[in-house]
């Protein structure tokens, strides 16, 4: 149940330009003015204490704007990866939202609270019945999380959809209070086949997220799109190994984890607000 705070904060974002909001945003964070972008940058490191010791480039002044700091690689052996052929990844760091079985294609966004693969996944009957049940996993990354997003297993990408939507938060507090607040928000969904059978990876906007973009396509957001888009590389062969990084937010967001029915086994201690890392395993695959 929502907190009396947490209603009155979603009540406020209700009244919000979500997306011109957050198109300034995007504008104030592609600056290139010295002055501009290093003061961003060094106020958002103390501000969320960013451990940049961690990132690739450790200087905060050798970005060339904001969103390349906050899209910034790590250093190599930063995140290592499960060993196990069978693990199953974490996407991204941040700290798990909600996971457990999809039942009657209905998902938990948080105490009291489901909403619909179909949807989530912008409301087509097929790819809705590929996760009718089955398993999922809610990762919320942080704005002082690594942003980079990256395939739990290894899998060809056959669809890619974009769903136009609003802007809310996606905090906790957020996911208490705004019914269907993951299938409501703009969001990029990819489909793959893996060995262990379809899995999505959905990309969830948020309030002042400047772009979602994905290693194959670019930046997917487009500004003013009001339909749902669909690119289908059924024949392109692209194809992500394990651990590879799939996209990226610029700012921070939310990525669900769709997989088909036995497809995957969570780790039982893995519940609400625990903190995650991107490569540690998140289960294991029937298929390993």
């Amino acid at each position: 149940m929502a907190s009396l705070s947490e209603r009155l904060f979603a009540g406020f974002q209700y009244c919000l330009p979500h997306h011109p909001l957050s198109r300034l945003v995007g504008r104030l964070a592609e600056s290139e003015h010295p002055a501009v972008k290093d003061w961003l940058i060094r106020q958002f490191i103390a501000h969320y204490r960013v451990d940049m010791a961690e990132a690739e480039q450790p200087d905060p002044a050798a970005y060339p704007n904001f969103n390349a700091f906050f899209t910034r690689s790590l250093r190599e052996g930063a995140r290592p990866v499960a060993e196990r052929e069978d693990a199953v990844l974490c996407p991204a760091d941040g700290v798990i939202s909600q996971i457990g079985s999809i039942r009657g294609g209905r998902l938990l966004q948080a105490k009291g609270r489901y909403f619909s693969v179909g949807e989530l996944l912008g409301g087509d009957g097929p790819r809705e019945s590929q996760f009718a049940t089955g398993s999922f996993a809610t990762v919320y990354l942080s704005p002082r999380d690594y942003h980079r997003l990256h395939m739990p297993v290894a899998g060809r990408l056959r669809q890619m959809i974009h769903v136009p939507g609003r802007l809310f938060s996606v905090n906790a507090g957020t996911a208490r209070a705004v019914p269907n607040l993951f299938a409501r928000n703009e969001r990029v969904a990819a489909i793959f086949d893996t060995e262990a059978g379809p899995m999505a990876l959905v990309l969830v906007g948020a309030i002042i997220v400047a772009s979602i973009e994905t290693v194959w396509h670019g930046v997917v957001t487009p500004p003013t799109a009001k339909d749902v888009s669909l690119w289908d590389y059924s024949n392109d062969s692209i194809f992500l190994d394990r651990g590879a990084e799939m996209g990226r937010f610029r700012l921070g967001s939310t990525i669900i984890v769709l997989f088909g029915n036995d497809a995957v086994h969570w780790d039982p201690s893995l519940t609400e607000a625990t903190p995650v890392r991107m490569g540690s395993a998140l289960g294991s695959s029937s298929a390993g």
